[in-house]
């Protein structure tokens, strides 16, 4: 009786053991590679201004995930007094395994709104390749929900200058 439900919980592990490995390297594929000591922290979708701080100290760092829905519209701003600091924000739905927006190249604020259903996962990081490798930074990450419309800039309003013709909405007045 014992061997064979010895038999029976051997099968059971050798078909169902691979399928959870599956899932469970599929999961871990998704994820960009992170650092040794690096934890993951879920956020949820913020109702007001969220303000993230932390320091990306080598082996302590934290990565944050957020998901998002389809039509929302989010600015992610990131701030350190270390020039050496950045951040990336990964798309984990995508199958890319770059960054779709990263503070070195794009500028400190992203400002997307979302075509589809998604969660991202913000890393923020310390960059090892300078000569100065001191511990890590402070950074700063402001998340807003709730951003206000973006605006014409006012240079782009006075070149636009007097017009000959009024517009049709002004004659019919």
């Amino acid at each position: 009786m014992r061997g064979m439900l010895l038999g029976l919980s051997v099968a059971m592990l050798t078909l169902v053991g691979p399928a959870a490995a599956s899932a469970e390297d599929a999961a871990q594929q998704r994820l960009p590679q992170l650092d040794r000591g690096e934890k993951i922290e879920k956020l949820g979708f913020p109702a007001v201004l969220e303000k993230l701080t932390g320091w990306t100290k080598f082996g302590k760092g934290k990565v944050y995930t957020l998901p998002l829905k389809k039509g929302q519209h989010v600015r992610i701003t990131f701030s350190s007094k270390s020039k050496y600091t950045f951040m990336a924000i990964f798309d984990l739905s995508s199958n890319d395994d770059e960054s779709f927006f990263g503070t070195d190249e794009d500028g400190d604020t992203a400002d997307v709104t979302l075509n589809e259903d998604t969660t991202w996962l913000i890393k923020p990081y310390y960059s090892r390749v300078t000569r100065r490798r001191g511990l890590g930074a402070p950074y700063e990450i402001l998340i807003d929900p709730n951003p206000p419309a973006t605006q014409q800039p006012a240079d782009q309003q006075k070149d636009q200058g007097p017009t000959l013709f009024p517009s049709r909405s002004k004659q019919g007045q």
